[in-house]
């Protein structure tokens, strides 16, 4: 699938809250851990790599052992920061397995929008890529109000990895979720959904194949992955998206299976 796109050097892998916990709500640590050698490995062989994580109330709502995602806007944000601080444990145990170091990048929206303050995340993310570091970011959930429209907001961590793609000229996006790729419908309730290998450009009428999410412990929907695309496409970027259920698929994917759903330009 990714045989065009030249052998990446800088990487962004997205992964979305399903890739990391269970449907029951556990934390899936085999995941995890899969995914912390996969892309400790491609740093081993000269790759550079952001790695876009949602995750941080799936995990709180683990944590404070709740069923469901709070209401109110206060409350998830008290799980979020109980559930940032835990992932990111998880995550430095892991990696530390693969001696790779990594860092913590918490965003918002308004800090992307200023010319300064943007200039001062591009240049911690490229420092920290010139230290052999590999950034973790998520978006600060504990100070980004979850209303419409309000400009703290990215709106979620697809939208996220597509600027973090931009600001650090990323060669590819690699895209994680619970579904194979892109669909003509919903492959859960319609067998006879094909899956689009190739997308080009994105118009209304694949918008409208695209169906709403129904996981209650993360907020990015089909929509919301084309929506990303259709940003990524707009620069001439490449962009898969994959089933992060084994995260290996990653090492599938940079050797060119064909695998997932490929954006990218007819001329890029």
């Amino acid at each position: 699938m990714c045989k065009e796109n030249k052998d990446p050097k800088r990487i962004v892998v997205k992964v979305g809250t399903t890739t990391l916990i269970y449907p029951n709500g556990n934390i899936n640590l085999g995941s995890i851990d899969e995914l912390a050698f996969v892309l400790s490995d491609l740093k081993n062989r000269g790759k550079e790599i952001i790695l876009v994580s949602s995750g941080a109330i799936g995990v709180g709502l683990n944590q404070l052992q709740l069923n469901q995602r709070p209401v109110s806007i206060p409350k998830q944000q008290a799980v979020a920061a109980v559930g940032q601080a835990e992932l990111m444990d998880i995550y430095n145990q892991r990696f530390q397995v693969y001696s790779q170091q990594i860092a913590q990048v918490l965003l918002t929206r308004d800090i992307v929008e200023y010319p300064e303050s943007r200039n001062n995340v591009i240049n911690t993310l490229e420092e920290l890529l010139s230290m052999g570091i590999i950034p973790i970011i998520n978006e600060n959930d504990t100070v980004a109000v979850d209303e419409l429209d309000h400009l703290t907001r990215f709106g979620d961590n697809d939208r996220l990895s597509t600027i973090v793609s931009e600001l650090t000229h990323a060669e590819l996006l690699i895209m994680l979720s619970d579904i194979d790729g892109f669909y003509s419908d919903n492959p859960l309730k319609n067998t006879q959904a094909k899956l689009h290998r190739r997308v080009t450009k994105i118009d209304d009428n694949l918008m409208k194949q695209a169906g709403a999410s129904n996981n209650q412990f993360g907020t990015g929907g089909m929509v919301s992955k084309l929506k990303a695309a259709k940003r990524v496409l707009d620069v001439e970027g490449s962009m898969v998206l994959a089933n992060g259920k084994r995260p290996k698929v990653i090492f599938d994917i940079l050797n060119g299976a064909d695998i997932g759903t490929l954006f990218k330009g007819e001329s890029s």
